[in-house]
């Protein structure tokens, strides 16, 4: 496994939070770092996928058959542009 070196600034806070769980786990703080980061990279290209599934194709057809089903009212005061 290669790595890299990344100072990473925090606040005092935060620091002292992460330090709770790393010791509570038996591991360094930089080793419990290093596994949350991992843990949010996952879980954001995780998402990114699923919402990427789910938007499909653009189909700008279907978009407009639901427009035309909105009812056709005035804007409410507080929608308006001032």
């Amino acid at each position: 496994m290669s790595k890299a070196a990344y100072p990473l600034k925090l606040p005092l806070s935060i620091k002292k939070a992460a330090q709770r769980p790393a010791k509570a786990d038996g591991v360094s703080l930089n080793q419990w770092m290093a596994a949350a980061v991992a843990e949010k990279v996952g879980a954001v290209e995780t998402a990114a996928d699923f919402f990427k599934k789910r938007a499909g194709k653009p189909a700008g057809e279907g978009l407009m058959k639901f427009l035309r089903t909105a009812p056709k009212l005035a804007a409410e005061p507080e929608d308006t542009l001032r």
